[in-house]
């Protein structure tokens, strides 16, 4: 049985896009209650009936929550232009190795503005 696993974070964080011309408003500091989902993929275990423990993917993001939650995120090492694409990439380059079933990073900036990462 091939199962698709999802698992949601949130985190709160300030940003700004420093790319943008200085009169949009993205261009100024502003704050999002951001919404993550981490997506994996990949065969049932037939015994356990789980493709994954959902505490270990909480581990495993763990470590990257803290660097984000709370954060000014043009201050974290590798998101000096934090749009939501380049914030997805980011998380699915840390995640990947810890997760190895990992297919997708979700970034959601607000509640109708989702960005997908697929690696």
């Amino acid at each position: 049985m091939n199962i698709e696993l999802r698992k949601s974070f949130q985190f709160e964080a300030a940003h700004l896009l420093p790319h943008l011309p200085l009169d949009h408003k993205c261009r100024r500091l502003h704050g999002h209650s951001f919404k993550v989902e981490i997506v994996l993929a990949g065969a049932c275990d037939p015994k356990l009936g789980w493709l994954m423990d959902y505490a270990d993917i909480s581990s495993a993001f763990d470590p990257i929550w803290r660097q984000l939650d709370h954060r000014h995120l043009n201050e974290v090492d590798g998101l000096d232009n934090p749009t939501s694409e380049n914030i997805a990439r980011w998380i699915w380059d840390q995640l990947k190795p810890e997760l190895p079933l990992l297919i997708a990073v979700e970034v959601a900036e607000t509640c109708n503005a989702k960005c997908v990462y697929r690696g």
